[in-house]
């Protein structure tokens, strides 16, 4: 009964992710042989840790009511609809999906449908970043080589720590970006801000 339960996975389907797990596999093991970038496992928890969901959600709101400045509303609001945006359409991707870990999950932020790998979330949030920072808010141009090497370096560190495929990296980043297209869209105004802002902190701004 509970095989019958099981959903039927099309065939070329399930050898596509066959090969994609070979691929990472055989990926990790060739990557984990450099000895530089063996010596670089210390490094993994803490770029899991740089782009993990809640820390960012968290932070993004704390800098509202830490900074209390209108010039960095308009940046705070919308980056915090993108990180809304990025946790809904993983929670959601996740929950349909169902696809499995290549290991076991020992993340301890980790609960309901983020137990799942597709597709991987710290690669949709580190490229919607990128992209926020590059195109949306952009900061001086002195900061583009640190943000590449920083998403190149956590989407690298999902497959290198076990938490992902390649293919869950991939779609990772392509849903990143279609993210920043969205809020690159809706994109609120300053004035919309700060009234949200002056709404939801219940203070009186003094620029409105």
């Amino acid at each position: 009964m509970a095989e019958e339960e099981k959903r039927q996975v099309p065939t070329i389907l399930r050898k596509t992710l066959a090969v994609d797990a070979y691929l990472t596999d055989v990926f990790v093991r060739i990557v984990e042989k450099c000895m530089p970038l063996r010596q670089l496992k210390t490094h993994y928890k803490a770029l899991e840790v740089s782009c993990h969901g809640i820390p960012w959600i968290t932070l993004t709101l704390a800098s509202i009511w830490i900074f209390h400045t209108t010039s960095l509303y308009q940046m705070q609001v919308n980056l915090f609809l993108g990180l809304l945006l990025d946790i809904l359409f993983i929670a959601v991707l996740k929950a349909l999906v169902r696809r499995r870990r290549p290991a076991i999950n020992d993340d301890p932020f980790s609960m309901g449908p983020d137990k799942y790998a597709f597709p991987s979330g710290h690669a949709s949030r580190v490229t919607f970043l990128v992209y926020f920072f590059l195109y949306l808010w952009p900061l001086s141009a002195i900061w583009t080589p640190p943000l590449l090497a920083w998403c190149i370096s956590v989407c690298l560190s999902r497959l290198l720590m076990r938490r992902h495929h390649i293919l869950d990296v991939l779609a990772g980043i392509l849903l990143g970006i279609f993210e920043g297209m969205i809020i690159n869209c809706i994109y609120l105004n300053k004035d919309t801000c700060t009234h949200l802002v002056s709404w939801i902190t219940n203070e009186k701004v003094d620029d409105i």
